[in-house]
């Protein structure tokens, strides 16, 4: 079983309980115009230029065979994405990291070994491995083939995901799974629509069926300043979040800008926006309202 994935990191303590590993999956349906990880959305490989890290020697373009690079007379690097192949010769010669290939095919058994490096953090502080992306589910052979080996080696897994998949996949690898971190961004169709792509109903469909087979639920909601911070957004899903018992907590995650330096690089500029990131003040409102209502808040996580 191979599949692709963008990053991998050790010692993540804001996706799940615990210290965990969290594992990126590359592939997503949805176009978040927030979205912190912009290299997840396409399944396949990407190229990523850092000019401000470029000593715009020309190397990278002498070794492309394919003509993809070129070099403007003040020696910045340019690229033709149409011609690039992804064979990583440019990467391989750059001194400074400032080009490189976004995506790396993977085996179940090259994750489980990176994971089983932090079995003794799992163990101590009651983590394990977060499966994220993109969605994870926008891979399910890969997701499930991992969810299966790690809870065959008693290491818990949550599962990260929008809830966009169709209901028997979803449900499938929810139920293999110890939890379940869903993400919850809007309530209103037609705006969830405008901001990522798709409806919110089979989004609200799979968490309400999480809900009736008892899966605990971690529900993160992403504050987005001029998004979805409007009250009747947070009376919305209040409303409907009281209504299930499986959800446990709610993860009010600000927005912030990490990803916007990524639109650059990978040209996709005009897909995303760039918003103001919440007050604390606003992120305090939030918190308080969602408690008010009697739910179990917090910042993070």
């Amino acid at each position: 079983m191979k599949g692709m994935i963008f990053d991998l990191k050790h010692y993540a303590v804001h996706d799940g309980p615990g210290i965990r590993t969290t594992v990126f999956l590359k592939g997503c349906p949805l176009h978040c115009r927030w979205c912190q990880n912009p290299e997840g959305i396409s399944p396949e490989h990407e190229l990523m230029l850092m000019p401000n890290r470029c000593a715009r020697c020309g190397d990278c373009v002498r070794v492309c065979k394919y003509q993809a690079l070129a070099q403007k007379e003040d020696g910045e690097v340019v690229v033709d994405r149409s011609r690039c192949v992804f064979c990583g010769d440019c990467e391989a010669v750059c001194q400074r990291e400032a080009i490189g290939l976004v995506g790396r095919e993977v085996t179940v058994e090259d994750i489980l070994a990176e994971v089983e490096k932090d079995r003794l953090f799992f163990d101590q502080s009651g983590g394990g491995v977060t499966l994220t992306g993109g969605e994870p589910l926008f891979q399910p052979e890969l997701a499930e083939a991992l969810i299966d080996q790690l809870s065959r080696a008693g290491i818990k897994v949550a599962l990260d995901t929008s809830g966009y998949a169709p209901e028997k996949t979803f449900l499938r690898l929810a139920q293999k799974s110890d939890l379940v971190l869903f993400d919850l961004k809007m309530m209103d169709g037609d705006q969830h629509r405008k901001f990522t792509g798709v409806s919110n109903r089979l989004i609200l469909k799979n968490l309400k069926v999480l809900d009736e087979i008892g899966q605990a639920v971690w529900i993160r909601f992403p504050l987005i300043p001029g998004v979805n911070d409007r009250r009747e957004n947070l009376k919305a899903m209040a409303d409907f979040l009281l209504k299930l018992k499986s959800v446990k907590m709610i993860n009010v995650l600000p927005y912030h800008r990490g990803g916007v330096g990524k639109f650059h690089r990978l040209n996709q500029d005009d897909q995303f926006g760039i918003f103001e990131p919440p007050s604390q003040a606003m992120i305090d409102s939030v918190i308080n309202y969602f408690r008010g209502r009697g739910l179990v808040v917090k910042q993070g996580g």
